[in-house]
């Protein structure tokens, strides 16, 4: 078995992963590059291996760092199948149509507006290359064996969103156990992830492999935040990711109301999105913690805005309320007409309600930029910024090392992906210092035979 990085190595984004054994080349997720500009240059490179000669996809979750690429590579030659689980599925239908379309309309945007360097500006990929990909997907569920070619491959919960999987693939040289992104032991919404199986090789992700969520209840932290929002008269923006985080926003806020932590003012979803992914919790209601009258209850506590009429009069609407609009790392969509309309007015809090990766507007909020640039423009920020780790879907570094730790044997050997240098590195540290083991830190386009 072989297996080369071509993505989320040195950084949290682009994952992907080759994996050859025999005659059968399979990726191992297919994500976008976000974030710095020469990470984001990567998804307009010629891919450094030949889509038209993989067998298959094999997507551990539908975030778009782990799916986002796949109708460019589709459009670049790849016809084989994509497997994925149920909802990871229906989540793709969602966000892969919209990811083109908002390329395409982004790249419009551009061209009336005149800011592109490029002349004319053009989408990655458009809406239709993204329903071209969908006709790929193939569906299985956890614990259920397939093969590829000589692979044989089984999908185990990873918790962290609704269908997310950590990936088991064997030959006969031994097995390699792609975690995938981990859930948190303690999320509010999903279980915690299955513990990895008996594999020779683990490749494990290590985005907080640096730092510890804590034991802070977030309910009352968001509750902190919105009471002293409230108090200055102020509107509480909230760039949220539409999966996972904007429905546990829900849940925060449901909570928060009904323990009387704070005033309850009107809570409004502003991404259409987010309101389809909401109902896909009724859908697959075996694979999250919340019963069917939570999930009732979480979505009556908000004003789910569909149309661009309704979005631009939130925008202008007078008094405290709550607005959860994606993107979660305010690179797009939405939620940037709100940060420019918000961002300037000291009375307004803009809560950042997890990780913000290096280059990302988030990450330039967080680290307290006086602008940031919207459209072309910069827009100066006077509204208070505050992040909060406590709502990340993401294993921290105890729960990584529990995770490792609690494998049937201990791998052959360890390499620590999906991650920042100083994340990957202070895990390494971390797991020799704990569990006696030294795992390898890959860089991008490096190549490992596995024997």
């Amino acid at each position: 078995m072989k297996v080369g990085f071509y993505g989320a190595v040195g950084t949290v984004t682009g994952s992907k992963y080759l994996v050859e054994s025999g005659g059968a080349r399979v990726l191992v997720d297919c994500g976008l590059f976000q974030g710095l500009k020469q990470l984001r240059l990567r998804n307009w490179s010629k891919p450094p291996f030949d889509p038209g000669r993989l067998d298959a996809v094999v997507l551990s979750h539908a975030h778009l760092d782990h799916s986002g690429y796949l109708p460019a590579l589709v459009r670049a030659g790849f016809s084989g199948p994509v497997y994925c689980t149920p909802p990871t599925r229906a989540l793709c239908q969602i966000l892969l149509p919209d990811s083109g379309r908002i390329q395409e309309e982004d790249a419009a945007y551009a061209n009336r507006k005149k800011f592109s360097k490029h002349e004319p500006a053009l989408p990655l990929y458009t809406e239709r290359d993204a329903e071209v990909a969908l006709g790929q997907l193939r569906t299985l569920g956890f614990g259920e064996p397939f093969s590829i070619g000589e692979l044989r491959v089984r999908y185990h919960p990873a918790g962290h969103i609704l269908g997310a999987a950590s990936v088991e693939l064997s030959d006969e040289t031994g097995t390699a156990h792609f975690s995938g992104d981990l859930g948190r032991s303690d999320d509010l919404l999903m279980p915690p992830p299955a513990p990895p199986v008996a594999a020779d090789w683990i490749f494990m992700e290590s985005t907080y492999g640096d730092r510890s969520h804590g034991e802070h209840d977030p309910i009352e932290a968001i509750a902190r935040v919105l009471r002293r929002t409230c108090e200055r008269g102020g509107v509480l923006l909230i760039p949220s990711f539409a999966v996972g985080r904007a429905q546990t926003m829900l849940y925060c806020f449901h909570q928060i109301f009904a323990r009387g932590l704070a005033p309850q003012v009107p809570v409004f979803v502003n991404s259409p999105m987010a309101t389809d992914v909401t109902a896909l919790y009724e859908e697959f209601h075996d694979y999250h913690r919340l019963s069917q009258s939570e999930i009732a209850s979480i979505c009556d506590v908000a004003e789910f805005v569909r149309s661009v009429e309704e979005s631009r009069e939130l925008a202008m609407r007078k008094g405290s309320h709550v607005v959860i609009s994606a993107s979660g790392m305010a690179t797009g969509g939405r939620v940037l007409h709100h940060l420019r309309a918000l961002a300037p007015d000291a009375r307004n809090t803009i809560l950042m309600p997890g990780y913000q990766a290096v280059g990302t507007r988030g990450a330039d909020l967080v680290a307290g930029a006086e602008s940031v640039k919207i459209h072309g423009a910069y827009v100066p920020v006077r509204a208070e910024v505050v992040q909060l780790d406590l709502l990340s879907a993401h294993a921290d570094r105890e729960d990584l090392i529990a995770w490792l730790g609690s494998a049937p044997k201990p791998p052959r050997a360890t390499w620590l992906v999906h991650g920042e240098p100083a994340a990957a590195d202070a895990l390494r540290r971390s797991i020799h210092a704990k569990l006696g083991r030294e795992p390898r830190i890959p860089e991008y386009k490096d190549v490992v035979l596995l024997d």
